[in-house]
């Protein structure tokens, strides 16, 4: 047992440090695609009142007029040390406005994500088990269904049947504008969003689930065990699949988190995703290259997270 942590001690930081690389090159790129945005950002952020003077005044006081390969190591530097910079269109630290807006983020990717899990999953061992009976029929249609409808689409036909047509749920935001604020205000925001953001990667979850289980299912020490159906399906097969499944779910976990832009977008829900669209349109340039090195630093770890999970389920996996 202590040569069991030991060892995963060393792999959780090995895989730490492989991580760096990775973030050093997220910088890179961010960094070099808002250099490369046609305009001038001090005259987009001035607007009429851009002339010479306050354009050079204002690149100056953002270290726009220093060579790009500087001012790269400066934003890194700043970063390194916790200093993310300061929105200009907010006028408040980088850093306090991604958080901010990422706990909603979370809230929304988080939920889509177990629910995608739990659904995709179950639907994949009842398809598996019920092997082209009509239950697999059924769910192998409704899946296709799912992986084929966008999930900007499927949301906006979520509002107009829903919101519009039943007035069932609320039509956008986190919160009603008017009392509300509660938890029950929350979950009906969140219905509606979490689900269409769910159905792509429950899809794909659940067809990747039934392949793993049938795989299982094939082995001779499965079909020979002289226990009950049920509890060789959900004890023993589901256990070994699930070596499978983890991977597919961490992938699918960075698809929830990009997708999460889409459906911000549609259903006005105040995340990270809507800040860095509003951050582009206003040339906020720390706003935006703050978000996204933040972002993708948190699916760096969770992907981490789950190569740990799976070691820990597969011993044949060296740590």
């Amino acid at each position: 047992g202590l040569i069991r942590r030991a060892g995963m001690g060393g792999y959780i930081l090995k895989r730490l440090v492989s991580a760096i690389p990775v973030l050093f090159g997220i910088t890179i790129i961010v960094f070099l695609i808002m250099s490369m945005i046609p305009g001038d950002p001090a005259t987009a952020i001035l607007g009429s009142y851009a002339t010479p003077e306050n354009v050079e005044k204002l690149n100056r006081d953002l270290g726009l007029d220093k060579p790009m390969v500087q001012r790269y190591f400066i934003w890194l530097g700043n970063m390194l040390t916790g200093d993310f910079g300061r929105s200009f269109s907010l006028n408040r630290p980088v850093i306090d406005e991604v958080l901010e807006r990422f706990s909603a983020t979370l809230i929304l990717a988080g939920t889509s994500f177990v629910l995608c899990s739990i659904l995709g999953i179950l639907a994949g061992v009842i398809s598996a088990a019920r092997q082209y009976g009509f239950a697999d029929k059924a769910i192998t249609f409704v899946v296709l269904i799912g992986i084929s409808v966008p999930s900007f689409f499927l949301g906006m036909m979520m509002i107009l049947l829903f919101a519009v047509n039943l007035r069932w749920l609320p039509v956008s935001g986190m919160y009603a504008i008017y009392g509300g604020g509660d938890l029950p205000d929350l979950i009906r925001h969140l219905i509606m969003p979490a689900l269409a953001l769910a159905a792509v990667a429950t899809g794909v979850i659940a067809r990747l689930s039934r392949s793993a289980m049938l795989e299982v299912l094939r082995q001779d020490y499965i079909r020979t065990a002289r226990v009950p159906e049920r509890r060789v399906i959900m004890g023993h097969a589901l256990r070994v699949a699930m070596v499978s499944i983890i991977p597919v779910l961490g992938i699918q976990a960075g698809f929830v988190l990009s997708g999460a832009v889409y459906i911000e977008i549609v259903f006005q829900w105040p995340g990270v995703g809507r800040m860095l669209v509003d951050a582009i349109l206003t040339r906020d340039l720390l706003l935006v290259q703050g978000g996204v090195v933040f972002v993708a630093a948190c699916y760096v770890l969770f992907n981490i997270a789950v190569d740990v999970a799976q070691s820990l389920l597969d011993p044949r996996i060296k740590t």
